[in-house]
């Protein structure tokens, strides 16, 4: 066989894919309308708003599991952005391995970039919203959702900790409005932890975890309870850490080195926090404050430091400093 391990990756791959496809036809997915575009497999038209870190992450994914996708942002610079870095993505999984040249060229023409969101919504059978961690932003695109996608789509938020309940009720359809909370990076993160409100249906979930596998993701699906499972833990660890490089205990990359080696942590709680944004963690942690109490009260040195504009990776400094980076 030509390619080696890379051949190996490849079949690896479609057998991935062939075992997501039987796995929905399993389900008996109500819900969504399944469209055969192409003879290699399956192709189902997903909509990601907001082309952020998050957004264009979701979005590459989508399109390396066969979906037809299209990213939508206003923003034409942060648009460009994330086609700038897809395709950067879609070159390191070719230049590995992980998927072949001809699948990269067909994973690219799958991928669309727009800033018309009512244009894409109305053929949409999974429309996934990205956008920053503002409940009034939410209902904003959520209502337009609502008045433009067909009867039959799919309506995800990738909120990490905000109810889908709420954003449901922002519908006319809140048996078909859940949360799909991916994680960062998301090319990289296995997981994707579902979340039902009080309103969603079981078709609902089962298409979910259903698109879910198809992106190659597993998946855990979950009741809705702020901060689900993954970011009640995560905040608490993360604004722990600020308090104890606020009292002096260590330093950032001292404390991050204890709880990667001392807890096996894949990264330590500032350089997580650096990543996600330390604006995303600080909204996060007002919500779950508001709703779980004082145990969640954010650290002021975290205030301080999104006061500042220190917010991570994305202005050049946060905990760390990028800056050097950012300007390469």
């Amino acid at each position: 066989m030509k390619g080696g391990q890379g051949g190996t990756l490849n079949g690896e791959y479609q057998i991935k894919k062939l075992a997501a496809l039987l796995k929905l036809r399993a389900l008996h997915l109500r819900v969504l309308v399944f469209m055969y575009r192409k003879e290699e497999g399956l192709m189902m038209k997903v909509v990601v708003i907001g082309s952020g870190v998050m957004g264009r992450g979701i979005a590459y994914t989508a399109a390396a599991g066969g979906f037809s996708t299209v990213l939508v942002d206003v923003d034409e610079k942060q648009l460009k952005s994330a086609e700038r870095e897809i395709g950067l993505l879609f070159e390191k999984a070719a230049a590995s391995g992980r998927m072949g040249h001809e699948e990269r060229e067909e994973a690219g023409r799958r991928l669309v970039y727009s800033h018309f969101l009512v244009e894409h919504v109305q053929d949409a059978d999974l429309i996934i919203e990205a956008v920053p961690e503002v409940m009034e932003i939410k209902r904003s695109i959520f209502e337009v959702i609502d008045q433009h996608a067909h009867h039959n789509c799919l309506v995800a938020t990738n909120t990490s900790t905000m109810s889908p309940t709420e954003i449901g009720s922002f519908t006319k359809r809140p048996d078909k409005v859940i949360a799909m909370h991916f994680f960062n990076p998301v090319h990289k993160m296995k997981l994707v932890e579902i979340v039902r409100g009080l309103e969603t249906s079981d078709e609902t979930a089962e298409a979910a975890q259903a698109a879910a596998v198809q992106m190659g993701k597993e998946t855990v699906i979950v009741k809705e309870f702020p901060g689900f499972v993954t970011s009640r833990i995560s905040a608490l660890v993360g604004n722990e850490a600020f308090y104890m490089l606020q009292e002096g205990i260590g330093s950032p990359a001292e404390i991050d080195r204890a709880i990667k080696l001392g807890l096996n942590y894949p990264m330590g709680p500032f350089e997580l926090g650096d990543l996600v944004g330390l604006d995303t963690r600080l909204n996060n942690l007002r919500y779950l404050h508001e709703k779980l109490g004082e145990k969640y009260r954010p650290a002021p040195l975290l205030e301080q430091y999104v006061k500042a504009g220190r917010l991570g990776r994305k202005t050049g400094r946060g905990v760390y400093d990028y800056s050097l980076s950012v300007k390469k």
